[in-house]
């Protein structure tokens, strides 16, 4: 075949080719959509008028279930990831108990609440939002934080976060905000992040979001670990007891040990070098018997005063300030024991707002309405069918009977003809328990519903700014600067300009303008002389939004890297672990190697790590214990990089001995988290405070100057 043969038989199959990609590409056009021009509809192709307000009762009533819309919406949201959770879906948990204080039962008759000499068994699971399965456990987000409660009366969740607040005031928005913060769709980056367009697109144009995304910008975001997280249950619920009087309540876990975070170059760090560090820290802690605790509280508002605030009890993006309703402590609960099996009891646990007990109810917080639908409708997607409560993890405590039967993975077999109520054939069984009687069955709280169907907001939600204001200025300054160092990072991440000047100049110059002039000179965009929207809270300043307000009473697990080389000083050595042991927290001796060294009594001294492979982040302090090798540390650049890395990340450091020489030989300035001494003895109860208060604010000025 001559070459022009060739070249007429190449052309050919080239234009084959592009009929075949031709053909293809049309075949694929079939399947897009382009919604640019077109009308909001449903999936019905019915246009929608309002795509901000699920139906209900009045501007403050509760939800209908004929909003058809918001179910279909919700629906398909719902149904949209398979097999792992579309939010939370990384997630850690354990097992515990929870124990009431005497007392409540003027709150409530939830039996679990109100009997002191009861243990319920509860399972709690903490997770990430945005990420999925495989992201890192330490990147900027709102952590969940579920307990389910496995009461005598039946399952009892109670599904919150590790902040107070929401991002949206309506459950019909929540796939919309949902949508925004995940990967976006085009290159499915980033992953577990919200520095990006379509996040920031979003909350620019929603500004009910303000609050929630000020505690997403906060230290509140990058937690140290997960055992020093508060909890909320972000909306307001009702308690009722025996007499059937209600009140409303917002629900508050504090940790007893104490608020940590991390810095913002130490979370990403981790990020990178253990991914499972919260998850790893968790199981640690229980299995070395050093169990979390938190504090139930209870803020009481009591059903005449629902209307005396200058907002709305059910709007979730509001908070209450302590000031104004205090938080009263009514249980505790402990986390002592982990799991057998990640995917059986973590993966399978599946929680829902709506699974409450008698002396328990909801409110109208239109968020909430919508949870109490979308849970269980995404757990039917998830495990495959309604049975799931039949899975060990989920099943109750106390026997459970209906006519509900068969389906998929239905593990029950069921005696008895009649799988209907009433019958006469199994002698009516299972039969209705009365409110009245003993353990009696449940009961809604009778709340008078008068209003026309309507899609709309109250008036009494439309204040976004005021509370993220006092949130913003009731912070340490410190924290502050976090914040404004947080914004600055996420929004120079937005590749669209109009996108960062819309959140300076129309969110948070309506906040404080301060915080806007920070962020907008870092960015370049020019900030307003004033704001437009400056509604003040009736609290100025709270106390308690301060993680400055939660120091520990003692340093349990915390851990501590005592790095040492050859002819290391057995008495400090011999005084940090008895230390240690006395104050339960965990000293790592951490070595050039993984061999053991010899210490000033030429005895062996074994190795818990190498201190290349257990970096400094993963710690709470450091001690650089002293011994006759002062010029062979200061030739180790592991041992030299590792003291500025803790001293950069804000944590107390401790130099024994010869060792005090390192501070000079590294720059540092002295402060009071650079202790010098050489006796370990001498210094121990003044380490302790500082390890107990986390982290050297002071320094911060100071570590800036330290190269990343």
């Amino acid at each position: 075949m001559d070459n022009k043969s060739n070249k007429s038989e190449v052309a050919g199959t080239d234009t084959l080719d592009k009929q075949n990609q031709s053909a293809k590409t049309q075949q694929l056009d079939a399947f897009r959509s382009d919604a640019t021009d077109q009308a909001l509809t449903t999936n019905q192709g019915v246009k929608i008028a309002d795509n901000q307000n699920s139906l209900r009762a009045g501007v403050r009533g509760s939800t209908l279930l004929e909003d058809f819309i918001l179910r279909e919406k919700i629906t398909h949201f719902d149904h949209e990831r398979i097999p792992e959770r579309i939010v939370h879906a990384r997630g850690v948990g354990a097992h515990g108990y929870f124990q009431a204080y005497a007392g409540n039962e003027k709150y409530t008759k939830a039996g679990f609440l109100t009997d002191p000499d009861i243990q319920t068994p509860i399972f709690v699971r903490f997770s990430t939002v945005q990420g999925p399965r495989g992201s890192a456990d330490t990147v900027r987000d709102i952590r969940g934080f579920a307990i389910k409660f496995y009461t005598q009366e039946g399952n009892y969740d109670l599904v919150g976060n590790n902040a107070p607040v929401f991002f949206v005031q309506d459950g019909i928005k929540f796939p919309d905000f949902v949508h925004a913060v995940k990967p976006e769709p085009h290159t499915e980056v980033p992953t577990g992040g919200s520095a990006h367009d379509t996040f920031w697109d979003f909350v620019s144009l929603v500004p009910e979001s303000a609050h929630a995304v000020m505690w997403a910008m906060s230290d509140r975001a990058i937690p140290r670990n997960l055992r020093s997280i508060q909890g909320f249950g972000v909306h307001t619920f009702r308690l009722i007891n025996a007499e059937g009087k209600a009140i409303f309540v917002k629900y508050h876990w504090t940790p007893k040990q104490g608020l940590s975070q991390l810095v913002w170059d130490e979370a990403q760090k981790i990020a990178g070098k253990d991914p499972d560090f919260h998850r790893r820290d968790l199981y640690d802690a229980i299995e070395a018997g050093n169990y979390p605790e938190w504090e139930l509280g209870i803020q009481i508002v009591q059903e005449q005063d629902e209307m005396k605030f200058d907002f709305d009890l059910l709007d979730p993006t509001k908070i209450i300030p302590e000031e104004l309703v205090p938080v009263t402590p009514i249980g505790k609960f402990v986390l002592n024991r982990n799991v057998d099996n990640f995917f059986a009891e973590i993966e399978q646990v599946a929680f829902c707002p709506g699974h409450i007990v008698p002396g328990i109810d909801f409110t109208n917080d239109p968020l909430l309405q919508a949870r109490l639908f979308s849970y269980t409708d995404t757990q039917l997607s998830r495990l495959g069918g309604p049975n799931f409560h039949q899975l060990p993890i989920n099943k109750p405590v106390c026997p459970f009977h209906n006519n509900q039967r068969d389906a998929m993975h239905q593990t029950t077999i069921h005696k008895g003809q009649a799988s209907y109520q009433p019958n006469s054939i199994d002698n009516n069984w299972p039969v209705e328990t009365a409110p009245a009687a003993k353990n009696g069955g449940f009961e809604s709280y009778q709340e008078r519903i008068d209003g026309k169907k309507i899609r709309a907001r109250s008036e009494s939600f439309s204040d976004h700014f005021s509370h993220a204001r006092l949130y913003y200025k009731s912070l340490a300054p410190h924290e502050q600067k976090h914040v404004v160092d947080a914004y600055i990072f996420e929004l120079s991440k937005v590749q669209r300009k109009h996108i960062r000047e819309r959140e300076v100049q129309e969110v948070l110059a309506n906040i404080d303008l301060d915080l806007a002039q920070q962020v907008g000179k870092n960015l370049g965009i020019e900030v307003p002389n004033s704001a437009q929207n400056m509604k003040s809270s009736t609290v100025e300043k709270s106390a308690k939004f301060t993680m400055e307000a939660f120091i520990p009473e003692d340093i349990k697990a915390r851990k501590i890297a005592v790095l040492v080389h050859d002819k290391v000083n057995q008495e400090n050595i011999a005084a940090i672990q008895q230390w240690a042991k006395a104050e339960n927290v965990v000293a790592h001796i951490l070595t050039p190697t993984p061999a053991p060294v010899l210490n000033s009594k030429q005895a062996k001294l074994d190795s818990n790590g190498m201190q290349k492979a257990e970096p400094s982040i993963a710690y709470d302090a450091v001690i650089v214990v002293d011994g006759d090798n002062y010029e062979v540390v200061k030739q180790d650049g592991v041992t030299k990089h590792y003291i500025l890395e803790a001293y950069k990340h804000l944590k107390p450091i401790v130099f024994l001995g010869d060792k005090q020489k390192l501070l000079d030989a590294l720059q540092l300035v002295t402060d009071e988290g650079t202790l010098s001494t050489d006796s370990f003895a001498a210094i121990q109860d003044k380490f302790k405070d500082l390890i107990r208060h986390h982290r050297i604010w002071a320094r911060e000025k100071n570590a800036e100057a330290i190269p990343a």
